[in-house]
């Protein structure tokens, strides 16, 4: 890995990555394969940055060998756990240095958090939850595509007047480059240290038992609503959701009656996902909810309310009783299971 200091030349793509419990986060690699398309139709470099206390994986080579010309890093015993302080004022440095055209991040909850405040700090506009992004061949503007007016209409948003154009996308909005062997450059970024002191300070840190599982990187997502009527329903859900090797999500009104945690809640106020299966339970569809998850490829949705706003974006609706339904799902996959070899 070369010690050399970082790249002065200004302009193009810079992808914001993330790196969470040692591991670069997939939707880093899914925007470094989209800002290397991005890049070529400006004809322009990718750069990507990360912040970590020790050398993830997969290997910062697979960010180049996903599109990336330049890789540079921040390493710091602090970047252990998230400050939003710390990681906002490394960002904006970079970002003045490098004079990127266009800035990218995951619609994470650390990018929902940070990105906001470096384009406060800078000055520029920031599209969030995007789920479309492409260059117009007229001006070169980035076009940002997302959802607005709770998910009834996509908007496409261009920011001509300030730079750099910056916007969050959701994870799995675009598909995860194959790696490919190509020459780039590893750059370490030293920092004073000042840079990562914080007016915050840690007293205590406990991860959440038992929700080790990211819904917005699961491919089956199996989510129940008000209409699961009980916290034990969830326990039914959990089982599909283990066959079909997915994860569980909820609506919003489950959280607030504490049948299930606040990270599986899916909407506006939860998480954004994008799975290839969303199976939605008791959930009739609220524009919050639908803004979260209308993005998912396949929609299934089981509601006893046959004008349930679910219907309207789902791909299969069965109307009649969950609880009716649920066992006999469960019992057929059950089966299916079982005969595999």
């Amino acid at each position: 890995m070369p010690e050399t200091n970082p790249s002065t030349q200004t302009g193009g793509m810079l992808v914001i990555g993330e790196v969470r419990n040692h591991v670069v986060l997939p939707v880093t690699l899914e925007l470094v394969g989209k800002a290397r398309q991005l890049a070529d139709a400006r004809n322009t470099v990718v750069r990507v940055f990360l912040m970590f206390d020790e050398v993830p994986q997969p290997s910062l080579q697979e960010l180049v060998d996903c599109g990336a010309d330049h890789v540079f890093f921040a390493r710091h015993p602090s970047l252990h756990l998230f400050d939003p302080h710390v990681q906002t004022r490394l960002v904006v440095e970079v970002i003045g240095r490098l004079q990127p055209e266009v800035v990218l991040a995951g619609a994470t909850s650390s990018g929902r958090t940070v990105l906001p405040a470096v384009a406060g700090k800078i000055h520029t506009g920031l599209t969030a939850d995007c789920t479309g992004l492409d260059i117009e061949e007229q001006t070169g503007l980035l076009l940002q595509t997302r959802p607005a007016i709770g998910g009834n209409i996509m908007a496409t948003i261009k920011t001509p007047n300030h730079r750099p154009q910056m916007a969050t996308v959701r994870p799995r909005t675009f598909p995860r480059p194959i790696p490919s062997p190509r020459s780039g450059e590893i750059h370490p970024w030293e920092f004073a240290e000042e840079h990562f002191r914080s007016p915050i300070q840690v007293l205590d840190f406990k991860p959440l038992q038992g929700e080790n599982e990211n819904i917005q990187e699961m491919d089956v997502i199996v989510a129940g609503g008000k209409g699961v009527k009980r916290a034990e329903t969830f326990e039914k859900l959990r089982q599909l959701a283990h066959l079909l090797d997915g994860g569980v999500g909820a609506s919003r009104p489950t959280i607030e009656s504490r049948w299930i945690s606040y990270p599986h809640q899916v909407g506006l106020s939860g998480k954004v996902v994008s799975p290839k299966l969303y199976m939605a339970f008791g959930i009739s569809g609220s524009v919050q909810h639908l803004a979260g998850m209308q993005t998912a490829e396949y929609i299934v949705a089981i509601n006893k309310d046959p004008d349930a706003p679910i219907f309207q974006v789902a791909n299969l609706g069965l109307c009649g009783d969950l609880f009716d339904i649920l066992p006999r799902i469960l019992q057929k996959i059950e089966g299916l299971q079982e005969e595999k070899p």
